[in-house]
């Protein structure tokens, strides 16, 4: 197990595995039936190694659910460093799989989904992508300098616009 998850005397038995989110919903009457404080551990096998972003929401969101992490563990997210892998630890006041497979699909999975895509793309389509968010910053930046600049700027004097036509209107005055 990753960075010594697993407590002494105790040990992580596979219950089964599932292809796809949906699939885990299997495993929520097994959670169900456990005793309340039970130690429970899951593992995802991701295609790719996970964002630090994603997985510190995904924390973030299953804290704020609610979810409670092991005794003396700080955190219930928790990366593998070897392998792209991420580890899920909680003790079990209710059934918390329903409300973890629902976290993980609105918060983990966009990032995941957009990290495997991004790999996929063509790397002239990566290129004109960078192009566009490059030229949309370009364009931020300048519209910035020019608010920033233009005050500094500032329109022609009333004083300077008045001299400026009464030197024009002496100008066609003369013969």
């Amino acid at each position: 197990m990753a960075n010594g998850l697993i407590p002494p005397n105790y040990q992580a038995v596979l219950i089964g595995s599932a292809a796809s989110l949906k699939d885990l919903s299997v495993f929520t009457t097994l959670e169900e039936n456990t005793a309340e404080g039970s130690l429970m551990l899951m593992r995802l096998d991701l295609a790719a190694f996970p964002d630090a972003l994603a997985l510190s929401g995904l924390e973030k969101a299953l804290r704020d659910a609610g979810v409670a992490s092991w005794p003396g563990y700080g955190f219930i997210v928790y990366a593998d460093e070897s392998n792209p892998a991420v580890y899920l630890a909680w003790q079990k006041g209710m059934a918390w799989l329903p409300v973890i497979i629902g976290t993980l699909l609105l918060t983990a999975l966009p990032g995941i989904v957009g990290t495997v895509i991004w790999l996929l793309l063509p790397q002239s389509i990566k290129d004109f992508i960078t192009g566009l968010i490059n030229m949309g910053m370009m364009l931020l930046i300048m519209y910035v300098m020019m608010s920033v600049v233009k005050p500094m700027i500032g329109a022609a004097s009333p004083r300077q616009v008045k001299k400026a036509e009464e030197a024009k209107a002496l100008g066609e005055a003369k013969p």
